[in-house]
């Protein structure tokens, strides 16, 4: 009987992950705020490599989760420098490399609500902003970001009663595009999509910048496909996707 509740229990773990990338495929973990220019450049890799490749998007800290108790993936693109750095340091990725660096913003889906305020600080102070969606700043970097920029501008505890956290950057994107909220902290790559665009947004000076890395997994058995993509995520095919979604 233990012996059968064993194997279940091992079975549970297994299927919490993603299926292993077959030869040919590569299964890439990617922070959500890069989902948009992701998409996009798996697309145009696709193209020219013929390697197809299967995304799977969630918070950084989650995706770290994952890598850590032996998910099956190939490479991993984080919103920060410090979990591919983790992984490093333990012997599970080759060395990181700096892939983008993002903002954060304050969105409404609210067309006129950034018209109706000075700035993000005046915004989130106002009676009319009732909930802000800020990503789990324990496993979302730009919800850290977030958190940063309210602490700087000493808003952080006084706004207490109107924060919902969501598990990450896309889901804070989402709650406030879909109104559930009347303004997210969210990243600068989701307002310049076609939905964020229907809204507007205020930059967040007080944010610090979040520098992104990613890294080729040890356990990869794609590294030559992996390195192309590693490659290709800094060529000009690569670099003009970032841009057109606000990264540097």
């Amino acid at each position: 009987m233990r012996i059968k509740t064993s194997i279940l229990i091992a079975l549970i773990f297994l299927w919490g992950f993603p299926a292993a990338a077959s030869e040919g495929k590569l299964l890439v973990a990617v922070a959500a705020n890069f989902m948009a220019p992701f998409t996009e450049i798996a697309a145009a890799f696709e193209k020219e490599s013929g390697c197809r490749v299967e995304p799977v998007f969630s918070s950084t800290g989650k995706l770290y989760a994952q890598i850590i108790n032996n998910a099956p993936y190939d490479m991993f693109l984080a919103a920060d420098k410090q979990r591919p750095g983790l992984l490093f340091k333990d012997g599970l990725c080759e060395e990181p490399f700096v892939y983008a660096r993002g903002e954060i913003v304050l969105f409404s889906q609210q067309s006129d609500f950034c018209a109706r305020f000075a700035d993000w600080t005046e915004a989130v102070r106002s009676d009319a902003v009732e909930k802000i969606a800020i990503a789990n700043p324990e496993t979302a970097p730009y919800g850290a970001a977030a958190v940063a920029a309210l602490k700087e501008a000493g808003l952080f505890e006084s706004l207490q009663g109107k924060y919902v956290f969501p598990q990450d950057i896309g889901q804070a994107f989402q709650y406030a595009s879909t109104g559930s909220v009347q303004a997210g902290f969210c990243a600068l790559s989701s307002a310049l999509t076609d939905e964020g665009k229907k809204g507007c947004y205020f930059p967040v000076k007080q944010a610090p910048q979040v520098v992104q890395a990613a890294c080729i997994l040890k356990r990869t058995q794609n590294r030559e496909a992996a390195q192309k993509l590693a490659e290709f995520l800094s060529a000009q095919g690569g670099v003009m996707i970032k841009e057109k979604y606000g990264y540097r």
